[in-house]
């Protein structure tokens, strides 16, 4: 009978003592650091050791984190001066009640506000305070030996025993071959051979938290660092990389505009396609834009192609293609007949079919039949496809040019341009316009094809269709920590894998010389959590080592691995 089964047939036995050895062998198979229950000593000292190592723990990292996570909703739902300085002054203009609450938490500098950089950097601290002492105690475990054999092998999770013929030093010798071609740790001892396995399993927890480290600098370096531009670009015209092109713009904290690099290119075609037929009518199938492209202030032009989800790169700056959209050529003339205004309009796409809306703006050039300056604004709503007279209000049917359409109504006095505040260039402020009324008294309003003509009321001038250009919009963006981001994300990924999947375990064989002169053999194994893969690995084992110390003709064939019940262990 195995001494496994011995132990299984007593009943309520006495708590025996612990076995010092027993102790080491179930120590440190992980790098937890042991948790605290009060502060350290007496005063001031020993409260700042409790306060470090309380920081310094996981569970405490794991808070910061959580805590790093809430703080950000705040920078999702409420605007941000640095990305958007006019929706701030909308959003207070509309919550006058909560501004004062919201400049004081700095809810519109959510990123760069202290109390979110305060949490940013004790999960900074405590993640590096938590892994460094980690990290030089594993390094120790790799340089240790395996724990010799507790005197008790039945009282670990796994044990098997059986007898044999062969010699304490044979079946030792044994063990070891055995051991090592399972990649196992040995080291010998007085009549035992220790053995240990799963190394990996700390080395992937420590790599997942230094990939954590990793992924908080590169997100560091990425909004410091960081610069975000967009750009209407109408076919035929041009764009330079410098701060005065862009419509928008947005930068990290130490951003230098000296850090642009320059480059140049011209929209020189806008091509999209639609499927035409069928349920999925009006679907975009592809949109690309073939630009000029110069590398340089003195680069040579090259052809290129930008798509939607194939950017153009240019030295560590991608410019992506957003979106696209119809600009309508309009001219108009002053009372006299003079033409004051020639120009492609952008106009902004509400729907799928593009439904555009958008406004005219006559700042310079215009005196009324009187002689008095004035400026000229017109609202303006474009589909490339209407449905015809009597088929429907001005929405498109379909997003190619198959029926366009402009809609425009007039206004006359000041746009408000000259006040120093900004205007959306899409909107007309008609806070200091009068309209233009028609015969009934009605706003005066005028559908035009291309090619059509609408005179204004009272000899006050004419605006003409002349016809339609394309845009598309860019976006220049440079991220300098996404590459580290990654690399931080696919080790942390590898890093958790290792340490969920991979089971740091030891296993002892002890050979010694019975009372009758034959050898028992013993093998026992022990993880750091229990894991039915751990009896499977030892039966595995013990039968590799059966076959070179085969049972003795009075023993049991082969060996058996049983698990030693909860109770029963020391």
């Amino acid at each position: 009978m195995s001494t496994t089964d011995k132990a299984s047939t007593e009943t309520s036995p006495e708590p025996a003592p612990a076995d010092p050895a027993e102790t080491a062998a179930g120590s440190q198979l992980s790098t937890a650091p042991v948790e605290d229950s009060g502060p350290v000593g007496i005063g001031v000292i020993g409260w700042a050791r409790w306060f470090w190592r309380q920081l310094t723990s996981m569970r405490v990292a794991l808070i910061l984190l959580f805590l790093l996570s809430l703080g950000a909703i705040p920078g999702s739902l409420v605007p941000q001066t640095n990305v958007d300085a006019m929706k701030v002054a909308e959003w207070k203009r509309d919550n006058p009640s909560w501004v004062t609450v919201a400049e004081k938490l700095q809810l519109f500098d959510v990123y760069s506000s202290v109390w979110f950089s305060a949490i940013y950097l004790l999960l900074f601290i405590s993640l590096i305070g938590c892994i460094v002492p980690r990290s030089w105690q594993f390094v120790g475990q790799l340089r240790g030996r395996p724990p010799a054999a507790p005197r008790r092998l039945d009282r670990l999770p796994a044990h098997t025993t059986w007898r044999t013929g062969k010699t304490p030093d044979e079946v030792l010798s044994y063990a070891r071959t055995v051991l090592r071609g399972s990649r196992f740790r040995t080291e010998a001892g007085e009549g035992h051979v220790a053995a240990e396995k799963g190394y990996l399993r700390e080395a992937g927890n420590l790599m997942f938290h230094v990939a954590l480290i990793v992924m908080l600098v590169a997100f560091a370096w990425g909004q410091y660092f960081k610069s975000e531009g967009g750009k209407l670009v109408l076919r035929g015209t041009g764009f330079s990389n410098t701060l005065t092109q862009y419509d928008d713009f947005k930068s990290g904290t130490l951003f230098d505009a000296d850090d642009l690099p320059p480059f140049s290119f011209t929209l020189d075609r806008f091509d999209a396609t639609y499927e035409m037929t069928g349920p999925q009518r009006g679907t975009p199938r592809d949109f690309k834009a073939y630009v000029t492209f110069s590398d340089g202030a003195h680069g040579a032009p090259q052809k290129r192609e930008i798509q939607v989800n194939k950017p153009l790169e240019v030295d560590g700056s991608k410019v992506y293609l957003l979106g696209h959209g119809y600009a309508p050529i309009l001219s108009v003339t002053d009372p006299t007949g003079k033409v004051i205004f020639k120009d492609a309009v952008p106009m902004l796409p509400q729907d799928a079919n593009l439904t555009s809306t958008g406004a005219v703006k006559v700042t310079d050039g215009y005196k009324d039949k009187d002689g008095k300056k004035e400026q000229l604004g017109f609202n303006a709503v474009f589909v490339p496809s209407f449905a015809g007279e009597g088929m429907g209000t001005m929405f498109s049917q379909f997003p190619a040019l198959l029926n366009p359409q402009l809609m425009l109504n007039a206004w006359h006095g000041s746009l408000g341009v000259d006040s120093g505040l900004p205007q959306n260039v899409y909107r007309l402020t008609t806070t200091k316009m009068e309209p233009f009324k028609d015969e009934s008294g009605q706003q005066f309003k005028q559908k035009l094809a291309p090619g059509d003509t609408m005179t204004l009321p009272n000899g006050a001038g004419t605006v003409k269709f002349e016809g339609i250009e394309r845009w598309a919009t860019f976006s220049v963006t440079h991220q300098p920590g996404s590459g580290l981001a990654l690399a931080g994300a696919i080790a942390a990924i590898a890093g958790l894998a290792g340490s969920l999947f991979i089971q740091r375990r030891r296993i002892w064989v002890r050979a010694v010389t019975g009372k009758d002169g034959v050898t028992v053999v013993e093998m026992a194994g022990l993880g750091r959590s229990e894991s039915t893969k751990l009896p499977q690995e030892l039966a595995e084992l013990a039968a590799q080592l059966h076959q070179q110390a085969p049972s003795a003709p009075a023993a049991l064939a082969e060996p058996r691995v049983e698990e030693t019940p909860e109770g029963e262990r020391g």
